[in-house]
């Protein structure tokens, strides 16, 4: 099974963007996405920023993953 995570675009250049994941920042590459701006929402796989998200659904996936990761011991 394959998950993506949503993140927020901090900062980018032609290749990579700085992306903030639930607070963490990493950096990953935006190749296979066109027209991607700063502040944009990202889901990511691999490494890869796979396609663009609207806010709503941002805000939707990252509230799940917090109350999924709340449950864990």
């Amino acid at each position: 099974m394959c998950l993506a995570i949503p993140a927020k675009v901090i900062k980018m250049n032609e290749s990579h963007a700085e992306v903030d994941i639930m607070g963490v920042r990493k950096t990953v590459n935006i190749l296979l996405v066109d027209n991607l701006n700063v502040g944009d929402k990202i889901m990511i796989h691999a490494g890869f920023a796979i396609s663009k998200i609207e806010d709503e659904y941002f805000c939707f996936l990252e509230n799940m993953l917090r109350e999924i990761l709340d449950d864990c011991p």
